[in-house]
């Protein structure tokens, strides 16, 4: 359609008792003539005041969405007229414009009243229940396919990388060993310090030693490295996800037919339960020598006394509690990071709220694991 076969939009407003109509005319497309301007709709409602307006469009050619807007912008206007108020009447549109112009108010009230439907507090209840429901069964699906695809990874079937599963080992592993020191080795001194004082006053003081070891190897190497690695791994790991997603890589590999889980997900899942059982031993063993240095300096045992006692104290079955529990806590940390990190929206700010809701949720997580773990050990007699 040439430019030259169309007629300029025109509008008439024809005044006559308590009506008022408003003729329509030429052709209406917004490509080529445009959008009209908000001073000609104050002008129609101006003159329109207190009557009823009527459309007449007898002698209009094409139109497309330009006249759309524009009956919109009358209807929009037509609400604010007071005291004098303008009554459209849009039974002289065609019918498919009438469509168009109730859909496009309809859309309009729905983003204005977002949250119309929910104004109940049993409506905001359920729509947490059902978020939290939505949210669990989505964990439910990423656990089920760790386990599915976590077979295939160990028959070298996964579409991952070794070189992205050594980087990744090497992030949680290595780079992890100085944080973990700091950490463990003032719980460890903290424990003695605080046992000595209190034990000392019963003449048990040579106790510390039991008090550290116990303490230490079944509950605070693995819960200390765990949140550790959930405050310095499970975040970044979320932060890099969530920044794929922003970057739209995500979905790129989806179009490629790439698994995201196996070349993603999974590295970090296997880094994480590969590595923190030795960064809970290092953990142990850090945590341990600064429980050793606190008891010494405070209540002037031997360190052969302390070591012999805490040889005595620690059985193989606490280690094998603190193991069972760091393999799981990594697991945890992992798969709540990158949960996050997938789901999560595609602006900055979401990347950095993805990288916080993973640690608490690790963190939590962690805690609640570990009741868990107590729960079942006191169950066993263990």
């Amino acid at each position: 359609m040439a430019v030259a076969d169309l007629r300029s939009p025109l509008w008439r407003l024809d005044r006559g008792g308590n009506t008022a109509t408003l003729v329509l005319s030429g052709d209406w497309v917004a490509c080529d003539t445009g959008l009209r301007g908000g001073d000609e709709i104050r002008h129609i409602l101006g003159n329109a005041r207190g009557k009823s307006l009527r459309f007449d469009t007898s002698e209009i050619g094409r139109w497309d969405s330009a006249l759309v807007v524009f009956l919109k912008m009358l209807r929009d206007g037509a609400l604010i007229t007071q005291p004098h108020p303008v009554e459209v009447d849009d039974t002289g549109l065609p019918e498919t414009t009438r469509r168009l112009l109730a859909l496009a108010i309809s859309e309009r009230g729905k983003r204005q009243h977002p949250d119309k439907l929910a104004t109940s507090f049993a409506s905001l209840v359920g729509g947490k229940a059902l978020e939290v429901w939505k949210a669990a069964g989505g964990a439910a699906t990423l656990v089920g396919a760790a386990a599915l695809r976590g077979g295939a990874a160990i028959a070298f079937r996964a579409q991952m990388r070794a070189s992205d599963v050594f980087q990744l080992v090497l992030e949680a592993g290595a780079s992890a060993l100085g944080i973990v020191a700091i950490v463990n080795g003032l719980v460890g001194a903290i424990l003695a310090f605080v046992g000595a004082v209190q034990l000392e006053r019963f003449g048990a003081g040579i106790y510390v030693a039991n008090l550290v070891g116990i303490a230490v190897v079944r509950e605070m190497a693995p819960i200390v490295t765990a949140i550790v690695m959930a405050g310095r791994t499970g975040g970044a790991y979320a932060a890099h996800l969530a920044t794929m997603q922003g970057n739209e890589e995500i979905d790129a590999l989806e179009v490629f037919g790439i698994s995201v889980f196996d070349l993603l997900v999974l590295p970090r899942i296997l880094a994480l339960v590969l590595m923190m059982p030795l960064l809970y031993l290092y953990g142990c063993a850090i945590g341990l020598f600064g429980g050793l240095v606190a008891a010494v300096a405070t209540t002037g045992m031997s360190v052969a006394t302390f070591l012999h006692q805490l040889q005595g104290a620690v059985s193989d079955s606490q280690f094998e509690i603190g193991l069972a529990k760091s393999i799981v806590f990594g697991a945890l940390v992992a798969l709540s990071g990158c949960y996050i990190g997938l789901k999560t929206g595609r602006s900055a700010a979401d990347v950095g709220h993805a990288a916080t809701s993973a640690v608490v949720a690790g963190i939590v997580g962690i805690i609640a694991l570990d009741a868990v773990f107590a729960v079942c050990a006191n169950v066993l007699g263990i």
